[in-house]
């Protein structure tokens, strides 16, 4: 090694230790998919920015594993595509594990309970004939309800799934249960006099994940770590309680 090479790596080793460098300047940045439409879950606040409940888990995550993260809005049909794409390293969307997604992508470890509500007038029940039934586009109550051959009207998020209702599109919906606290605390949606019911079939009650991408498996053990320390230390249940008003874990 010449004596500038050395002299420069000197320098290096130097800037490092006293902390003269960035700090993120080795550290890894993570491009993680979020929604900015699916209150309570993630949501844009009144300033614009994003935050609700997977968003601030996310966060929490990222802060435990040291690594920064560059949260970038999609929706949830493109979720699986992006992660097995490669496009995100992870996204911060509350997926329920079905085998046509675990063939594509990896799951991390349930962050919360997932719970499905078939919404429509008393007596109307899944199945019926000539209903239409509000989904959003790529969701595992999409999948369910076209496997049924059910007619849909399918939504880009969670945030629109009550238009439908509300214009006398579809006449029954099927809500993630997070989704209809918000649904129910608009004035048009409460006037329509729907009833709710749990949907007790295995493809739509259980754990839901944040997605990892396949070309990136070292990171389940880093995210899944993560998770259980912020369940442990009392970050989890701080953000819980912020944004949703029963515990989902």
């Amino acid at each position: 090694m010449s004596s500038r090479l050395r002299l420069t790596f000197a320098c290096i080793v130097a800037a490092l230790v006293l902390g003269v460098l960035p700090v993120y300047a080795a550290q890894q940045v993570l491009r993680v998919g979020v929604l900015d439409n699916s209150p309570p879950m993630a949501f844009r606040n009144a300033d614009g920015q994003l935050t609700g409940f997977s968003i601030e888990i996310i966060r929490a995550v990222c802060d435990e594993m040291q690594v920064r993260c560059d949260l970038q809005v999609t929706t949830l049909e493109r979720v699986v595509d992006s992660l097995a794409g490669g496009e995100f390293d992870i996204a911060a969307v509350s997926l329920l594990d079905t085998p046509e997604r675990r063939a594509r992508i990896l799951f991390a470890l349930p962050y919360f309970r997932s719970v499905s509500l078939w919404f429509a007038k008393p007596g109307v029940m899944p199945g019926e004939r000539g209903l239409r039934i509000a989904v959003v586009k790529g969701s595992a109550q999409e999948s369910y309800a076209r496997k049924q051959g059910w007619d849909t009207v399918a939504v880009p998020t969670n945030g629109e799934l009550g238009l439908p209702l509300i214009a006398g599109v579809a006449q029954a919906a099927i809500i993630p249960m997070a989704t209809s606290l918000n649904l129910m605390n608009h004035k048009d949606f409460r006037t329509l006099g729907l009833s709710s019911t749990v949907m007790k079939v295995p493809e739509l009650i259980g754990n839901a994940s944040f997605g990892i991408s396949p070309r990136h498996p070292e990171l389940k053990e880093s995210v899944d770590n993560a998770l259980d320390r912020i369940k442990r230390n009392g970050v989890y249940e701080r953000i819980n309680s912020q944004f949703l008003p029963f515990r989902v874990h």
